[in-house]
């Protein structure tokens, strides 16, 4: 039985990656349930205070920075709110339209419709708002990553 356990618990840790490119999945909270999972399963013992001080730390810092970082890069800019609007629609919506590649092109193309319509952008800054957004998008995917390896890292050595 301990084998199904980890191996749940190694699903619930995939997904909050898949999350990542697939943002309508609720990554941080696969993430959680699968400390949660490991705590009913076996023990939450291992999760002393300082664990769960760091774990909720870094949880609140994914969240910053998937907000704040899209934020900057749009207003760095020149971008609105309706860049912001355009481009966390087209994030969620451009994997499902266009598989692999929608994950950069979704971001894109609703900041660059966005400030085209709603702000009445030309192409030319529109498109320089679009890139912003897609380069905000990786880099912040990256910090992600990075924070949800050490929080598995860190999970893992605390309980093996």
């Amino acid at each position: 039985m301990d084998i199904l356990y980890w191996i749940i618990i190694g699903i619930t840790f995939l997904v909050s990656f898949i999350a990542l490119i697939y943002p309508i999945l609720p990554g941080v909270l696969f993430l959680a349930a699968g400390f949660v999972i490991y705590g009913l399963a076996f023990s939450f013992e291992p999760f002393t205070p300082f664990f769960i001080i760091v774990q909720v730390l870094l949880f609140i810092s994914l969240f910053i920075v998937d907000y704040v970082g899209n934020a900057y890069a749009v207003k760095k800019k020149g971008g609105s709110k309706a860049a912001l609007w355009g481009s966390t629609i087209g994030l969620i919506v451009g994997p499902f339209v266009i598989p692999v590649a929608g994950i950069l092109l979704g971001p894109f193309i609703g900041a660059v419709v966005a400030e085209m319509i709603f702000q009445r952008k030309g192409l030319k800054p529109a498109v320089s708002i679009g890139i912003g957004t897609v380069l905000a998008f990786v880099g912040t995917t990256l910090i992600k990553v990075l924070t949800q390896a050490i929080m598995i890292g860190y999970f893992y050595f605390q309980v093996l």
